[in-house]
């Protein structure tokens, strides 16, 4: 016979808070199956199998509607859309997202990345109704194509993040060119032994200049407003040793205001052109590099997002690659994925949240109580 007790599930040997406790901390906390395990043992008394872990898991995901949710995004939709793909073992999980609204709109686990499943999976967006404005992605040669296909009309802006990420890494490269010619270029050696009393103290080597430089490399791209005074003095050290690094943080600092969110569309182009044709950047063969990628075309799709009001500028795909480590941290705290079912499972619980949309594993929610112990859940139907 069945139990018909109110937040008791049928021949469940616990009440629906118990089940509750457990999914805040598989999903909130992070913990692994063997660590709630000794939290509800410890806290609450509660020896639990694997398999009612188990069960709270489908417990929950048989609790989603996602139609409904389908629904939600649609509606809410601020016309920005984020694209990007994560590997998981031998299969790739497609996420789409919107930034604006700070929600998932989409997922589809494929067997291969590749552009017959980027195309069949934007195309199912097109079909639900989702008809984006702006498109951002990184820099892969699979995305144009397909999104000059399925949306001709929509703008597709390449992450910032991601082309800064590699003209800072052909700005390494000279740094770690120089920094060797400097290590290399002889010297004074300094002698061993124990220092004469009344000889003046002289300055590091060049060996040690050269790796102070290294040590410190990072504050050659970081920029001005997140350095303090002691980075600044490490800096002002670093261009005392070697001079030739100036020409590198004046590089640095160009790119930087290339994608400059409060600028326009003619400045940014000008600021390219001048960038492009200064002579001192060409001469060197690591920032020549650099150069190239900044092709006119291609500088055009990098600045796509100031041709968007001021409000609503994507510079980068960010918010789906949070949604990436997100999905990359459960897979490492529990186990290696194996199944589709138990991916797409663990790929539906963290977006669900209390009320319609959301991220479960971004925005806080308000604390419950189980039999007078504050917990961080929030029962109920996940899709509102």
């Amino acid at each position: 016979m069945s139990c018909t007790l109110p937040g008791v599930e049928p021949r469940a040997g616990y009440t629906n808070r118990v089940r509750d406790a457990v999914l805040d901390r598989l999903l909130d906390d992070g913990m692994s199956l063997n660590r709630v395990q000794e939290a509800m043992k410890r806290d609450f008394l509660l020896e639990l199998s694997d398999g009612f872990l188990a069960d709270c898991l489908d417990w929950k995901v048989r609790q989603l509607d996602c139609p409904a949710y389908r629904r939600w995004t649609l509606a809410h939709f601020s016309g920005t859309l984020c694209v990007d793909e994560v590997h998981l073992g031998h299969r790739t999980l497609l996420i789409a997202t919107d930034p604006l609204g700070d929600f998932p709109v989409a997922f589809a686990l494929v067997s291969a990345n590749d552009q017959e499943h980027l195309r069949h999976f934007l195309k199912n967006l097109k079909a639900k109704g989702f008809s984006p404005t702006v498109v951002v992605t990184d820099g892969s040669n699979w995305y144009p194509t397909v999104l000059a296909e399925v949306w001709p009309n929509a703008r597709h802006p390449l992450c910032v993040f991601h082309v800064l990420k590699d003209l800072n890494a052909c700005v390494f490269d000279a740094l770690r060119r120089m920094r060797r010619r400097h290590a290399a270029s002889g010297g004074r050696k300094r002698k061993w032994g124990r220092r004469k009393k009344g000889r003046a103290t002289r300055g590091p080597t060049r060996k040690e200049q050269a790796h102070f430089i290294w040590k410190n490399r990072y504050l050659i791209t970081t920029r001005p407003e997140n350095r303090d005074g002691r980075a600044r003095g490490r800096l002002s050290r670093m261009f005392q040793s070697l001079p030739g690094l100036r020409l590198l943080r004046s590089f640095v600092l160009r790119v930087y205001a290339l994608f400059d969110p409060n600028q326009s569309v003619h400045q940014a182009t000008c600021r390219r052109a001048a960038l492009v044709g200064d002579a001192a950047f060409q001469a060197d063969p690591d920032l020549s590099r650099a150069l190239g990628m900044l092709g006119a075309a291609k500088f055009d799709k990098m600045i796509a997002y100031l041709r968007s009001p001021v409000g609503k500028r994507v510079r980068t795909n960010n918010h789906v690659e949070r949604a990436n480590r997100r999905l990359r941290y459960l897979e490492k705290v529990r186990y290696k994925w194996r199944r589709r079912r138990t991916i797409v499972r663990f790929v539906l619980l963290p977006w669900t949240a209390g009320g319609n949309g959301g991220w479960r594993a971004i925005r806080p929610r308000p604390p419950q109580r189980l039999d007078g112990i504050v917990l961080r859940g929030n029962p109920g139907n996940p899709s509102g």
